[in-house]
């Protein structure tokens, strides 16, 4: 049986995933800090599909928490195929006034536990010759991020650090693709402090760009025409932008 771990998995890109690996009969280790958002999600899940469904509560803004996680999966003799990393969150404001614990928690989840992940489960994936790891950016990694600054540091981090480790991954027989969605409908703005923006798209589209670039090992997939577009524009000009619609 093939097994997609996927982290972030009781709601928007992360659950949406779930229920494309689902639809394509692989079964789920679904991984939250949230035991009764993921007894839900499993509940929910195995209404509609005849697959296995492990569930993991895991608290990855906490050091150290990835290898933890990758201990109780082994320890339930659970393979895995495919590794989402969507974890994450961000925080709005300047760097001198975001809570300094609240940013390590954040470089935790978004940096730290998802290199770490990534490091124990491509070692397996080595061994067996074969996998696929899907790593969730943003179009923030593209430029600085005035008023934002930790979260598109730690984005673009996660583009750097999945670009290189596609490259020494391909002759193993292993793929790695990075997900940089631009503004999703899931509770990343809420959390954030910030409106989601009107023309945010689904989080449902964005997971089927996504599991269709996966499987079509593409490096970097970016969802939506105006989301590829806008990257053509000078790296000051969207600073300016960010800083305008960050700064309230």
């Amino acid at each position: 049986m093939e097994f997609a771990l996927i982290t972030g998995a009781t709601s928007g890109i992360g659950y949406e995933l779930a229920i494309l690996f689902a639809e394509n009969g692989y079964g789920l280790i679904l991984v939250s800090s949230n035991q009764e958002r993921l007894e839900n999600v499993k509940k929910q899940l195995n209404e509609k599909y005849n697959i296995p469904i492990h569930i993991y509560e895991q608290d990855l803004t906490r050091q150290g928490a990835a290898s933890e996680l990758y201990q109780k999966i082994k320890m339930d003799h659970l393979s895995v195929t495919v590794l989402i990393n969507n974890a994450g969150f961000g925080l709005v404001g300047a760097t001198d006034k975001i809570d300094l614990q609240k940013d390590e928690e954040m470089i935790t989840i978004n940096v730290t536990n998802l290199v770490s992940l990534s490091k124990l489960v491509i070692a397996d994936m080595y061994r067996q010759k074969r996998g696929k790891i899907l790593n969730v950016s943003s179009t923030g990694a593209f430029q600085p991020g005035p008023y934002t600054s930790t979260y598109f540091a730690s984005k673009a981090f996660v583009l750097s650090y999945g670009r290189a480790i596609r490259y020494e991954a391909k002759p193993k027989g292993v793929q790695v693709s990075t997900l940089c969605p631009g503004a999703t409908k899931t509770g990343f703005f809420s959390r954030e402090g910030t409106t989601t923006p009107a023309d945010a798209m689904s989080a449902e589209v964005v997971a089927r760009i996504a599991y269709r670039g996966l499987m079509n090992n593409k490096e970097v997939i970016i969802p939506g025409l105006k989301n590829r577009l806008l990257q053509l524009f000078p790296l000051k000009l969207k600073m300016f932008a960010v800083a305008k619609m960050k700064h309230q």
